[in-house]
């Protein structure tokens, strides 16, 4: 079984926000398929660097806008499975 990653984002809200762009077409964009892009948005992935730069050009955002890591207060607070 794959961990997910602890990194955040806000693929899906942007996407919404960009004309309920579609996940086929933002992978068309940044040069992977659906199914990669997919277990990004559904945090299973983290992107690599440059994938996640492409990520939020195609936005016109910062990646910190698109992509964010808990801090060690954020993980202390966050309830245990």
């Amino acid at each position: 079984m794959v961990k997910p990653t602890s990194v955040t984002n806000s693929i899906r809200e942007l996407r919404a926000q960009h004309g309920e762009m579609t996940q086929a077409e933002l992978a068309r964009r940044i040069g992977v398929t659906r199914q990669t892009l997919i277990a990004i948005e559904q945090e299973k992935y983290s992107p690599s660097l440059e994938l996640a730069f492409q990520i939020s050009r195609v936005f016109g955002v910062g990646l910190d806008d698109v992509f964010q890591y808990p801090t060690e207060q954020t993980k202390q607070t966050e309830p245990k499975e």
